[in-house]
């Protein structure tokens, strides 16, 4: 049932959680411990099977692990069950050159993860509160943002924010309603960090120029994030897909085109994109095909009216005898058989040199089309349209600078069947996206 106390934060949200396991993130603060009792008082109601979790960083020396022994006592008196977690972040963060507090978020997003991925809870709800938001916002404009910056904390992937619509005022009245004791992080008050000298000087002086700042602060946030969305959902609309290559058109305007090749480097596994990344991605729309920027295991290149984003593969150094039967090179599977195999392209087979090789394209390849004279490979995939990323991969059969055939492209008309072939063999290719 519900308690008979005065509510003073709306809990309308605990509908969106019923029949659910939460586990809050419970760090001692005042807020997260709002949060704890709200889902503890109404659980029975809502049908939710509650649970918490700590994030020890390793940071406070024992003021921390007093907070981590308040965070013990206070799930144990609700009977609510607790995964404590702990790090020594000062060290990783030496390793990794970041900030403290760039690494604590890391490491509690990870330790949010894990309890999903382990299926210990449906959500992990955190405590960020509409002055969080607020203060957010304007961190992130005075370092320099976009729209999707300004949207601040967000829900993601499992992870909520029960508390984003109630300011940090009624949450202190929530607890003293109830008498609800909560620990104090000493250096929340230490104005040498960015985030908490916006929350004690500048949100404050902001609420005395104009009343209710932080409130219309976090609606704006709200609004961005909505108008982000579906900006990102027309900028993927607009791009298509050819296996693991993602295409997006170059002349898509900029704020869908943007969020498109973000959207595409994260959907291939990129991390950690900045500013300097996406000015060099806009310098693509302009510039001929062929030319391209990489970033951390990402390409994007401009293919005539288009962009693609890949992974590439890895080049293939070795060389396998040429022979006839089903066989494995690099990403494709190659057939090459007397007689029809399926595939569209027939050679005579007694015109091939002894001592061929199946091999990838070398710099000085020549090559006779069928029907044509010769040229360099690479000139001849180039006029076929065929991008460097693929023709770089392309299986082929060679001996020594001669190309006689180019798996799933073409044969060379130094080898095509004629009316007094006797030996036909046929090429077939399997994974190509040609």
């Amino acid at each position: 049932m519900r308690s008979w106390y005065t509510f003073t934060v709306n809990i309308d949200f605990l509908e969106n959680y019923r029949g659910k396991r939460v586990c809050v993130a419970l760090s001692g603060g005042a807020d997260s411990v709002c949060l704890l009792q709200i889902f503890f008082e109404n659980a029975d109601q809502y049908e939710i099977a509650l649970s918490a979790l700590t994030c020890e960083h390793g940071i406070r020396g024992e003021a921390s692990l007093s907070d981590v022994a308040f965070v013990k006592t206070l799930c144990t008196e609700r009977n609510v069950p607790l995964h404590i977690f702990s790090a020594d972040i000062p060290a990783r963060a030496r390793a990794s050159k970041k900030g403290l507090e760039e690494e604590g978020r890391a490491f509690r997003y990870q330790c949010f993860r894990e309890i999903l991925d382990r299926k210990k809870a449906d959500v992990v709800a955190t405590a960020h509160h509409r002055d969080d938001l607020a203060e957010t916002v304007l961190f992130r404009l005075a370092r320099g943002t976009s729209l999707s910056g300004i949207a601040a904390v967000k829900e993601s992937g499992g992870i909520v924010r029960p508390l984003l619509g109630v300011s940090r005022q009624e949450i202190l009245s929530y607890l003293n309603e109830r008498g609800i004791s909560f620990v104090t992080d000493e250096t929340n008050g230490d104005e040498r960090y960015s985030r908490n000298a916006i929350r004690k000087r500048v949100l404050p002086a902001l609420e005395e120029i104009v009343k209710g700042a932080g409130k219309h602060i976090a609606d704006f946030a709200r609004r961005a994030g909505e108008d982000d969305e579906y900006l990102k959902s027309l900028a993927v609309s607009a791009t298509r897909r050819e296996g693991k290559n993602i295409f997006i058109p170059s002349d898509l305007p900029r704020p869908l085109f943007f969020r498109a090749a973000v959207a595409a480097i994260g959907e291939l596994g990129g991390v950690d994109y900045g500013e300097s990344f996406l000015r060099e991605i806009e310098k693509l729309k302009e510039l001929q095909s062929g030319r391209k920027v990489c970033f951390h295991g990402i390409e994007g290149v401009k293919e005539g009216d288009e962009i693609v984003f890949y992974r590439p593969e890895k080049d293939v150094a070795a060389e396998i005898p040429f022979s006839t039967g089903t066989f494995a090179f690099g990403a494709y599977r190659l057939r090459a058989e007397i007689g029809d195999c399926g595939g569209a392209l027939y050679a005579d087979y007694d015109k091939f040199p002894a001592d061929c090789v199946i091999r990838t394209r070398r710099e000085g390849d020549l090559f006779t089309p069928f029907g044509g004279s010769e040229k360099p490979l690479k000139k001849y995939l180039t006029d076929r349209k065929i991008p460097a990323r693929k023709s770089r991969l392309l299986p082929l059969v060679a001996k020594g600078s001669t190309v006689y055939a180019v798996f799933g492209v073409e044969i060379s008309d130094l080898v095509k069947v004629t009316e007094g072939t006797e030996c036909q063999v046929s090429f077939a290719i399997e994974n190509s996206e040609l």
